[in-house]
């Protein structure tokens, strides 16, 4: 699902599309909120445990990837969307924030220097993907989440948006078709191989605290590789 957000100049041909956990953030975005949310809620620690557990063995059933069947969102069964968007807000304000190296504020800076529209592309959860866009000034955002955010969550992706690995492909193609900006003078920033598939779309990859399999990648291709730590 994207979500807009205020921007400096909507009519920019260039955009620089980012990763967030381990690429704009030295931290796991999603793991923080579901920590913080059992902590504050302890009784729903062994709902979690139960509910993400027999995703992830469902999932694996259904021919999934080990990653895939990972990333259920099980961990958030009867959690209220409203809920999710107030604890994420507070914990990027308290602890989040500090998350974000100085090296990833200064690139984000340098681009908005040369005129680009900003945009996160991440797998994290909506309430969390914006409330870290709204902390980094980003112009856009997309994160995993359905178009309706009433009521309480199943656990289920089912009529999500999921911007992961292959998924954030489409979502980079149609985000640049709609603003009108040529992918061959984009910027992609990802930490991950999974991040690969997005960032090979843009003439201008740049791998962040690169994992191995995506350091060796970026070092094949000559793509520039950066290290942000906090």
């Amino acid at each position: 699902m994207y979500v807009g957000l205020p921007a400096h100049d909507m009519t920019k041909q260039v955009a620089a599309y980012f990763d967030l956990d381990g690429t704009l953030l030295d931290a796991s975005s999603e793991k923080s909120l579901a920590s913080t949310l059992s902590k504050r809620r302890p009784w729903r620690i062994p709902l979690s445990i139960g509910a993400w557990s027999l995703r992830f063995i469902g999932s694996l059933a259904t021919g999934k990837s080990v990653y895939d069947s990972a990333r259920n969102r099980g961990h958030f069964t009867m959690a209220s969307w409203e809920s999710l968007d107030k604890i994420s807000l507070e914990l990027v304000a308290n602890k989040l924030s500090q998350r974000v190296s100085p090296q990833a504020r200064q690139r984000l800076d340098w681009h908005r220097e040369q005129g680009h529209r900003l945009v996160l592309v991440t797998a994290t959860v909506l309430p969390m993907a914006e409330a870290m866009a709204k902390e980094l000034a980003m112009d856009g955002v997309y994160g995993c989440g359905p178009d309706n955010r009433q009521g309480r969550l199943s656990g289920s992706e089912k009529g999500w948006s999921v911007p992961r690995r292959k998924g954030k492909v489409p979502i980079v193609e149609k985000d640049a078709q709609q603003n009108d900006h040529d992918l061959s003078q984009c910027w992609a920033y990802g930490n991950t191989l999974a991040d690969s598939w997005f960032m090979k779309l843009c003439g201008n990859p740049v791998a962040v605290n690169p994992e191995t399999p995506l350091r060796k990648l970026a070092e094949q291709n000559e793509w520039t590789i950066y290290s942000w730590k906090v």
